[in-house]
């Protein structure tokens, strides 16, 4: 089973690679479909959405891997493109297990026809008015397209669905500010969590063509809660797949660290902890007060990795760099002289602790590949 479920997941690191038309909020470069699918799911966490919904979201753009991103400023045959996503998504949900789950929640978010898909339509639909609008400098253009989706597009129907969230955006584009309550609060988090796309891992991608941001680490770990629940069946998969998405926002403020450096100590040396904390802090603290408690708890529970959801996640958090490294023939493992004693001892004991057989399938690769 495990070894079709690792394909799947490694197959799912090209969605890194797949470019988009929005840019990130400093306009640095183009935004992936992956770092995408992270911002949409942190927006459906912060607005509520359900565990079904938020799996719908780490999974609506996989397709892309084979069909690339089709911006909506731009005329498609719709035709032509469902029909390709259908061959996409009929490939890369063809697992020998738990598949067929996975491909039911992608094709009713397509319909569109339930309640926890309508709302993961919604996310998806919201976030890049709000990229744009929000960026420091909004380029004309997107500004534009932005307009055009409100008025005629897509987006068009929120003028009913959520009108609270269209207006906040035509007083965007107004050029006045969204207010001071708590949907500006939820937004000015959201607008900060973008940050999260410029901050560059040891781990490359799996092609090797470049490293890793958090962002997109924090997507793909959750989209391993997902396709890995069965392998603890007792455990709150929902709430773990929440901690994903949230656990490294302070990299925000403190940026990466990799395990393997500096002999591993400063992981988890207390200056770097107290940094941390100070991010979750201020990070959190932008939310509505209530809401802020609510995910700080939840960074901190991840943290101390004490709750069976916790120790699962924090569990996976190690498998899947550890995983991605074999997967790219061990290129950061050579960076940073790293031995298979260093690999057992650093992430073994987390991984066993949150599946034993999962550390079973990596511990017999890992001595083949430093073999």
């Amino acid at each position: 089973m495990l070894d079709g479920t690792m394909a799947f997941l490694c197959e799912a690191d090209r969605l890194k690679s797949v470019d988009r038309a929005n840019v990130l909020m400093d306009l640095s470069r183009p935004e992936n479909s992956a770092e995408h699918s992270w911002h949409v799911a942190l927006y459906g966490l912060v607005f509520g959405a359900s565990d079904r919904a938020l799996a719908m979201i780490l999974l609506h753009d996989l397709v892309e891997i084979d069909t690339g991103d089709h911006p909506i400023h731009l005329s498609h045959d719709a035709a032509r493109v469902a029909e390709a996503e259908a061959r996409a998504a009929g490939r890369l949900f063809g697992l020998p297990d738990g598949g067929a789950v996975l491909h039911a929640l992608w094709a009713e978010f397509e319909a569109a026809d339930s309640p926890d898909a309508r709302f993961a339509k919604r996310m998806d639909h919201v976030q890049p008015l709000f990229q744009v609008l929000q960026a420091a400098r909004p380029l004309p253009d997107h500004v534009a397209i932005v307009r055009d989706n409100l008025d005629r597009g897509r987006a068009a129907r929120l003028t009913v669905e959520w009108p609270e969230v269209v207006g906040a955006a035509r007083s965007l584009l107004s050029g006045r500010e969204v207010g001071q309550g708590d949907l500006a609060r939820r937004l000015a988090f959201l607008a900060e969590a973008d940050r999260l796309k410029s901050v560059l891992r040891a781990n490359r991608l799996v092609d090797g063509s470049r490293r890793e941001n958090t962002a997109e680490h924090s997507w793909h770990l959750a989209l391993y809660a997902l396709v890995l629940a069965g392998l603890a069946p007792a455990v709150d998969i929902g709430r773990v797949i929440r901690m994903a998405l949230i656990h490294d926002l302070v990299e925000i403020d403190v940026g990466d660290v990799p395990l393997h450096s500096a002999g591993g100590l400063a992981h988890g040396a207390p200056e770097r902890r107290a940094s941390e904390e100070r991010a979750a802090q201020r990070l959190f603290g932008l939310l509505p007060e209530r809401q802020g408690r609510a995910l700080m708890a939840m960074w901190q529970e991840f943290e101390a990795a004490r709750t069976p959801e916790a120790i699962f996640a924090k569990g996976l958090d190690r498998f899947q760099p550890a995983f991605q490294n074999l997967a790219s023939g061990g290129v950061g493992w050579r960076e940073y002289s790293v031995t298979l004693d260093q690999v057992r001892g650093r992430v073994g004991p987390a991984v066993r602790l949150a599946s034993a057989p999962l550390w079973d399938w990596l511990d017999e690769r890992l001595v083949a590949h430093f073999a």
